[in-house]
């Protein structure tokens, strides 16, 4: 384990925007005495102005101690010229996002600090191998990504380029976690970690809004109150900033030489075009004005069941079931296993998980006109609200005996359109597929990428540990799936996945 930079050393910052001015603020609680600069002396002084607020904020909530916000405080300085950052042992730019721009910083910084003086990008999408390769020792050079903001966000990405060593790396990494982090190694690949993982959750919404499977809010609620998720994809797109997350979607896409995987909205473009950018334009996928949030699309209350349903023994769906409905005095008749994997009936209904197929196609292939299929929820025991989609084959008063089955356990359910995969299942399974590819990449490791979408993200669940929740088999069998339905190479199975399910083997083991 490398050894942290010791405290006694100067930390230099270039660029006193929001990113820079937060990783300031974290150097300097940390101990180390810290200079900003920023080509706009008066962006820097606000800067250290807003940190000097933000620790007495911190005092005045009773989280930081009066005499240490002020050594804090006292630790900070401004640097009016670059070269005050001369003596610095770690240099870390947090500049506009442009390669020139950066390159240039770079070369200009290893003519006038030591040749120990480490040097770090804070980029979030460009490559380090790139940066650095216009430095004469480009082995002195990594990233570290932090989040926004800074202060709070306990993530950062390590990213080690082609000419990285890795005693820099390391050290990168223990001094991050000595500021308070959890500092997670990658290679410097598109999006890194975070930004590449995190596409599906982005991409398949746009896809299902695009498909007409169901309005913003009703998705959003189904990612919410079904997978767990704190935000659902179109409200956060637009705390986000449309503009600012089509960038990234089209970055790393552009990188990726056009893979499918990572193709852009057509949507996100169109509302980008018009300038309705999310929050901060006042408009987005939702308005930010007087005019209400439309609500989530909940089918209506049905009547009663006539009869108890029959409950198979599949899985946790079958299982939460039975204990919702005896949670709420509710009859039901236990039976075993199935054949074809349904989890429960209910009058003419049959319903099952899906297994990113349409209703349609499994009534058609099973014979079973009355098909209602379920999606993924991270907790059917706790969860709120169920999507469901009904063959085209399939009663009304099928759909109706399906919901009233689970109205009465508790859930309010929205019906999708008989998309493949619904909602929360095909978006899940995408993420977990592409956590695999990325550790297939050898970008990082497994527990690295389900810790850095949880950090980073706030995802509920790492996508690895919760694909071996779902199941790897079933997991590929979704995305097998939906590959054979849109005939699209975007939802290839990853190689690891699937020799982790031909050897029965997990990723965690």
């Amino acid at each position: 384990m490398n050894a942290a930079l010791s405290k006694d050393r100067i930390v230099g910052i270039v660029g006193a925007g929001a990113m820079g001015a937060g990783i300031a603020q974290v150097a300097a609680a940390a101990g180390h005495r810290v200079r900003l600069f920023d080509a706009d002396a008066a962006v820097a002084e606000q800067a250290i102005t807003g940190i000097g607020a933000a620790f007495e904020q911190l005092v005045s909530r009773g989280k930081l101690a009066a005499a240490t916000a002020q050594a804090a405080r006292a630790r900070l300085s401004l640097a009016r010229t670059i070269d005050e950052l001369a003596d610095s042992a770690l240099v870390i730019e947090a500049i506009v996002e442009d390669l020139g721009a950066k390159r240039a910083l770079f070369r200009d910084l290893e003519g006038l600090v030591a040749p120990d003086c480490l040097l770090a990008s804070n980029t979030s999408s460009l490559s380090i191998t790139a940066v650095a390769a216009v430095l004469k020792s480009p082995q002195r050079m990594a990233g570290l990504h932090f989040f926004n903001p800074a202060p709070l966000m306990v993530l950062v990405e390590v990213v080690s380029g082609l000419a990285t060593d890795a005693q820099v790396a390391g050290t990168l990494q223990a001094t991050a976690q000595a500021w308070g982090k959890t500092a997670v190694m990658a290679r410097s690949t598109p999006g890194f970690i975070v930004n590449r993982v995190a596409r599906p959750y982005y991409g398949e919404a746009l896809r299902l809004l695009n498909e007409g499977a169901a309005d913003c809010a009703t998705l959003d609620a189904v990612f919410r109150e079904a997978g767990g998720f704190r935000m659902g994809p179109f409200e956060l797109m637009d705390l986000i900033g449309l503009d600012v997350n089509l960038a990234v979607s089209r970055s790393v896409w552009s990188a990726f030489f056009n893979d499918p995987r990572y193709a852009p909205s057509l949507i996100q473009q169109e509302l980008v075009a018009a300038g309705f950018l999310g929050r901060k334009s006042g408009r987005g996928f939702y308005r930010y004005d007087d005019t209400p949030r439309p609500p989530a699309n909940t089918l209506p209350k049905q009547a009663a069941l006539s009869s108890a349903p029959l409950i198979f023994a599949e899985g946790s769906l079958a299982e939460s079931l039975r204990s919702r409905l005896q949670a709420h005095g509710l009859p039901f008749q236990p039976a075993g296993t199935t054949p074809d994997g349904r989890f429960a009936e209910a009058g003419s209904a049959v319903l099952y998980l899906t297994d990113g197929r349409t209703a349609s196609e499994r009534a058609a292939r099973k014979g079973v006109s009355n098909t209602v299929l379920v999606d993924l929820a991270l907790d059917y025991g706790s969860a709120s609200r169920l999507a469901i989609a009904a063959a085209e084959q399939c009663s009304p008063a099928a759909i109706e005996t399906a919901v009233a089955l689970l109205q009465s356990a508790g859930f309010a359910v929205s019906k999708l359109a008989d998309v493949p995969g619904l909602a929360v299942m095909r978006s899940v399974c995408m993420l977990a597929n592409e956590a695999a590819d990325a550790v297939y990449q050898q970008v990082c490791d497994a527990h690295a990428v389900d810790q850095a979408m949880c950090l980073g993200t706030n995802y509920p669940l790492g996508p690895l540990a919760w694909a071996e929740r779902i199941g790897l088999k079933q997991v590929r069998r979704v995305l097998a799936n939906l590959a054979a339905t849109y005939g699209e190479d975007r939802y290839r199975v990853s190689p690891l996945l699937a020799r982790k399910v031909f050897s029965r083997k997990t990723f965690h083991a």
